[in-house]
């Protein structure tokens, strides 16, 4: 069968690379006039540019609301992945769009994908949006993902400072432990100098000892003179 190289909706249905369409520019636009003449005229939702981004992959990453509507409505596939795995629900939740991770869930969104990368929980705590973290929570997202980059949400909220998250996690039963090539949440805190986070994860039972691939614990990580170290110093010296 003979096939044309200028028949991009042909091309993107079968999930050849093609370069960004109209559709992708309206969705991350939020063109949402544009967006619904488009779909009405028959462009394709589903095509896909060379990194396997959807329109829907593209409203989700800008947190338009509306256009993820539209080309939910009109069809696009919920849990597409592109070439680094993430699928629109990952991209809502980076960009923190409760309303966006919403609409996804409404409509099927699979909150716990197989992936081997970051997870929608992941993404939420990287972004700092404690509504996303607590609606993911809600609907059963696995508090233990691991990426093999990043370890677990925890760590990765503990990373990025983003407190709130970091209790929600843990209230909701997160393993304050869990280690990422031996290194754990504690550790991620020491890192970043953080007392009020240290304290909390001390808390909930973290591990003032515990040692990373490299032999250190988290108050190796510490300046000696610094308000990090002297926490991790007392509570080495009354437990």
């Amino acid at each position: 069968m003979e096939t044309r190289a200028a028949d991009g909706s042909f091309l993107g249905d079968l999930g050849f690379w093609v370069e960004r369409t109209p559709v992708h520019e309206a969705a991350q636009r939020g063109e949402t006039r544009q967006l619904q003449q488009l779909i009405e005229s028959g462009a394709c939702v589903n095509q896909v540019m060379v990194d396997s981004i959807t329109p829907l992959h593209a409203a989700s990453l800008q947190g338009q609301a509306q256009c993820v509507q539209l080309l939910l409505a009109a069809g696009a596939q919920v849990d597409a992945r592109n070439i680094d795995g993430s699928t629109p629900l990952c991209d809502a939740c980076a960009s923190g769009s409760i309303e966006c991770v919403k609409l996804l869930l409404s409509h099927g969104a699979k909150v716990n994908p197989p992936l081997y990368t970051a997870s929608p929980l992941h993404e939420a705590c990287m972004s700092g949006s404690s509504e996303c973290v607590r609606l993911l929570i809600d609907v059963g997202a696995n508090l233990e993902a691991h990426d093999c980059h990043f370890g677990t949400p925890l760590h990765v909220a503990c990373a990025r400072e983003h407190l709130d998250c970091v209790k929600m996690l843990l209230n909701a039963g997160a393993n304050v432990n869990a280690a990422k090539l031996h290194e754990t949440a504690l550790h991620h805190a020491a890192k970043v100098k953080n007392v009020d986070l240290i304290e909390m994860l001390i808390q909930f039972g973290g591990n003032i000892y515990a040692r990373d691939n490299r032999g250190r614990k988290p108050s190796d990580y510490t300046w000696s003179s610094s308000a990090s170290a002297k926490c991790l110093e007392h509570y080495e010296t009354t437990k």
